[in-house]
């Protein structure tokens, strides 16, 4: 028996519960080696009032030229936060130079939220980040990077399933045959997804809305879809598996007296619940 790898390649924030310090635990957890890449080292994420960040760009080909003398090839990649246009290109040769032909590339498209692009990001970065999902198999936007992937206006509610599916079409004809759209408001009560399978069949769940938003949600959501993807878990199951861990972790989250919203998501006390499918 051989023990599946993903490759992380995401930034690494030592406080706040985001990026690869959620990543690398769960898909862990979930009975996989995970390898991270660092994009940027942080102290701690950028909702806080300062932070040290050190661009990890030019480290990334040395560790990737100490990967190939290894002779590394992955179950998985999966892509989180990216800094430049540059950093981009780098992601889309390693999908090239490390995969198998039965490697999955998994792309969440951190670019914005709530309606706004993140100030970090360009137009040319824009413009990259679509060149990128052409190489993933399987990609996590939230309704905010939908819209500006597809060019379409955003609005915070009020959707339509057909709207959704049209949109989710249009992801599909970038690259991806594995999509899921999160954080879309569905009613005053619940939030959910859109889902689209490897079949093209389109569906929607939903579930409670739990009002106070916690940094790091993304990022668990994603590591649990990037592990069960590997793991052979089917695409619908999955997303339902996610969002309810997703909602589990924020629940446990509101018992610490000492985790502020930006301190992230109380994941570590979930874990339990969170079984290899």
């Amino acid at each position: 028996m051989i023990q599946k790898r993903i490759a992380i390649i995401n930034d690494v924030s030592s406080f706040g519960r985001c990026s690869t310090a959620v990543i690398l635990p769960i898909v862990s957890h979930l009975g996989i080696q995970g390898c991270p890449l660092p994009t940027a080292l942080f102290s701690n994420h950028t909702g806080y009032d300062s932070f040290f960040r050190l661009d990890f760009t030019r480290f990334m080909r040395s560790y990737m030229d100490e990967w190939h003398k290894l002779g590394l090839l992955f179950d998985g990649i999966m892509t989180g936060f990216l800094g430049s246009e540059h950093q981009i290109d780098i992601c889309r040769d390693f999908i090239s130079e490390f995969s198998k032909p039965q490697t999955l590339a998994i792309i969440d498209p951190v670019m914005g939220d709530n309606g706004r692009i993140y100030s970090t990001y360009t137009p040319r970065m824009c413009k990259a980040m679509k060149r990128l999902i052409k190489d993933a198999h399987i990609i996590t936007p939230n309704l905010t990077e939908a819209c500006f992937l597809t060019e379409t206006d955003y609005r915070p509610g009020g959707w339509h399933q057909q709207e959704l599916t049209d949109m989710i079409y249009r992801l599909r004809d970038m690259g991806a045959n594995q999509i899921v759209i999160t954080g879309i408001r569905m009613g005053t009560n619940f939030i959910g997804n859109a889902i689209m399978d490897a079949e093209g069949i389109v569906t929607f769940q939903r579930q409670q809305i739990i009002e106070r938003i916690r940094s790091g949600t993304g990022d668990v959501f994603a590591s649990v879809l990037g592990a069960d993807a590997v793991n052979g878990v089917p695409f619908e199951e999955s997303v339902r598996r996610a969002s309810r861990f997703v909602r589990s972790s924020l629940l446990a989250s509101e018992k610490f007296d000492n985790q502020t919203p930006r301190d992230g998501i109380c994941f570590e006390v979930a874990l339990a619940k969170l079984k290899k499918a």
